[in-house]
C-alpha cells in the first residue's frame, strides 16, 4: 500500500487542497444558506470520493490492499449523492450525515494508516483520529447552529487538509528520494 500511496501522492495532495478550500469558504461565507453549504459539502464528497476509489482501484491492480480506500470512496460518494438529491433536508440530519461520514471515514484512515507501517502512517492516524473526534462531537452537540456548524466544518476541513497536503508532500519527497 505505501507503494501505492507514494506513486499516488498527488490524489492525497488534490483531497488535502480541496478539503482546505471547503475549509476556507465555511468561514469567509458563514451566512450561505445551508442549502449552498449543502452542495458545496455534497461536491466535496463527491471529489474526494471520486479520488479515494481511484487510489483503491490503483491498489488493487498491484494486487495491495484496496479496501479501507475503497469503502471511503463508495461512502463519500453516497454522501455526496444524498446531499445533493435533498438539499432541503433538515438541519439535524445533515449534522448526523456529516458527523457519521467523519466516523466511518476516521476508521478507514485508522485502518489504511494501520497497514501502512512505514513513513507518514503518523499523519493518516492523526486524520483518522481527528475524524472521528469531529464526528463524535457533533453526534453529542448537534444543535449548534448553521454558523457554528460552517465554522466546524470548516476547521475541521482546514486541518483535515493540511494534514493530506504534509502526507502528500513527504510521499512525493520519498518518492523523489528513490529515483
Amino acid at each position: 500500500m505505501f507503494e501505492s500511496l507514494m506513486r499516488n501522492w498527488w490524489a492525497l495532495a488534490v483531497r488535502g487542497a480541496a478539503a482546505l478550500l471547503f475549509g476556507i469558504l465555511a468561514f469567509v461565507w458563514p451566512h450561505i444558506t445551508l442549502t449552498v453549504l449543502i452542495w458545496i459539502f455534497a461536491a466535496y464528497m463527491l471529489a474526494d470520493g471520486v479520488f479515494a476509489l481511484v487510489a483503491g482501484l490503483r491498489a488493487a491492480q498491484r494486487q495491495e490492499r484496496w479496501w479501507p480506500l475503497a469503502i471511503e470512496g463508495l461512502l463519500d460518494l453516497g454522501v455526496g449523492v444524498i446531499a445533493f438529491l435533498w438539499p432541503g433536508i433538515a438541519l439535524l440530519t445533515f449534522i448526523y450525515i456529516a458527523a457519521f461520514w467523519a466516523i466511518f471515514s476516521g476508521v478507514a484512515l485508522l485502518a489504511a494508516a494501520f497497514r501502512l507501517r512505514a513513513m507518514g502512517e503518523g499523519f493518516l492516524i492523526f486524520a483518522g483520529l481527528l475524524s472521528l473526534l469531529w464526528g463524535i462531537v457533533v453526534i453529542f452537540w448537534p444543535i449548534a447552529g448553521a454558523l457554528a456548524l460552517a465554522w466546524w466544518i470548516g476547521a475541521y476541513a482546514i486541518l483535515f487538509g493540511v494534514v493530506m497536503l504534509t502526507v502528500a508532500l513527504r510521499l512525493r519527497r520519498r518518492l523523489g528520494d528513490r529515483a
